[in-house]
């Protein structure tokens, strides 16, 4: 298998077979430049569209792409974005590889879902830490949380990234293939020096099983599921809920929304927005209805207007 890149292994040892048509599919995604994460998907995807009708995409057209994606909302039940990812595999293929340009561009996207990620609130955050025993554990989600950055980039993260003096984390190629530098706090800086002297690592700033590759991308997470239920937490947590957290904590800390977006590595300030909706600062402000109806008397208006009856 020595003639197969890395991403064409990875995907024979998932069990699948690398036919002509799966290489070829591969190699037109590699030249986009597509991680190495969304190949794999996408190929998975392509692959469960033909294992449901038993044959290989080039017997396959239209009418069967649309039936196929009927039958995941309609029996599988697929979220809005996992249908998106089927619908854009199949595009790729169709459109790119088997050069059937514009096939399935009729093909309609499933209206967007305006659903609020899970957040956690300080207090858990502390609680989660507090909680975490082993150093490299605590570094791995001290760095999501205090910094924002996404699984894949946390997993990526070098050694020489790392700049004390300037006080920056260097991202490399995160999300839309960019490269962007994030914020490093004086109390990170000194966790990640506590980390780095008891472990050593030396190329990547988290390494896997082996020096020479990154964290299993699987890893993180069920490390803070289990924290969490440790702690008590029985929120729906990921590694990217730290992330959420992040942006909501500086957000009703009065940071600027502009900074978030910065931090985050958000190309449109549309996205970061959406943490404005999902802060509880402002709404913690508004006074309790239900503290009014059982106290009257405390209510400004109806106070001012018994004085002015009464004189």
């Amino acid at each position: 298998m020595s003639h197969l890149s890395p991403t064409q292994l990875r995907v024979v040892r998932a069990g699948l077979p690398m036919t002509p048509l799966r290489r070829r599919y591969i190699e037109d995604l590699q030249l986009k430049h597509f991680a190495a994460g969304t190949i794999k998907v996408y190929v998975d995807a392509v692959a469960a569209f033909a294992k449901h009708f038993g044959k290989s995409p080039e017997e396959l057209d239209l009418h069967h792409v649309r039936q196929y994606l009927i039958h995941l909302i309609q029996d599988r039940g697929l979220s809005r974005g996992t249908y998106i990812v089927h619908l854009a595999a199949l595009r790729h293929l169709y459109h790119v590889t088997l050069n059937r340009p514009g096939r399935l561009d009729a093909l309609p996207i499933k209206n967007r879902e305006h659903k609020l990620p899970v957040v956690l609130s300080k207090e858990e955050v502390r609680r989660i830490l507090a909680a975490v025993r082993n150093l490299k554990h605590k570094a791995l989600i001290m760095v999501a949380y205090d910094s924002g950055l996404r699984l894949s980039e946390l997993r990526h993260l070098r050694i020489d990234d790392i700049d004390g003096n300037r006080m920056t984390m260097r991202v490399r190629l995160g999300k839309g293939q960019k490269d962007r530098y994030a914020r490093l706090t004086p109390e990170l800086l000194k966790l990640l020096r506590e980390y780095w002297l008891a472990y050593r690592p030396q190329t990547w700033l988290f390494p896997g099983e082996t020096p020479d590759k990154p964290y299993d991308i699987a890893t993180p997470g069920h490390i803070l599921k289990k924290l969490c239920r440790e702690v008590g937490i029985q929120k729906r947590v990921s590694m990217h809920t730290l992330r959420h957290s992040f942006a909501t904590h500086l957000l009703e800390a009065g940071t600027n929304l502009r900074i978030i977006q910065l931090l985050l590595g958000h190309g449109s300030l549309r996205t970061t927005a959406l943490y404005t909706h999902i802060s509880v600062q402002e709404l913690r402000a508004v006074p309790s209805t239900m503290a009014m109806a059982l106290a009257p008397s405390l209510i400004p208006n109806e106070a001012a207007s018994k004085d002015e009856v009464s004189s």
